[in-house]
């Protein structure tokens, strides 16, 4: 995507991700995403960052059912 080859990512290969309420504008979570978290989201519609302190993927909402759509 070339979407996602144009950001700059820092030196680990993430980027901050803030997810918004469309309506209120409230800020529902703040994470970081690599390439994959960001081509994930924008092809299954929901929020997926990467874990810095597992050091892998995470499908928000994947326990705990409290999903973020986008």
């Amino acid at each position: 995507m070339r979407l996602i080859e144009n950001l700059k990512f820092d030196e680990k290969g993430l980027i901050p991700a803030i997810a918004q309420d469309d309506d209120t504008g409230e800020v529902l979570m703040l994470g970081y995403m690599d390439k994959e978290a960001l081509r994930r989201t924008l092809s299954s519609g929901e929020v997926w960052f990467y874990s810095r302190s597992r050091q892998e993927l995470w499908h928000k909402g994947e326990t705990s059912g409290s999903r973020i759509k986008v």
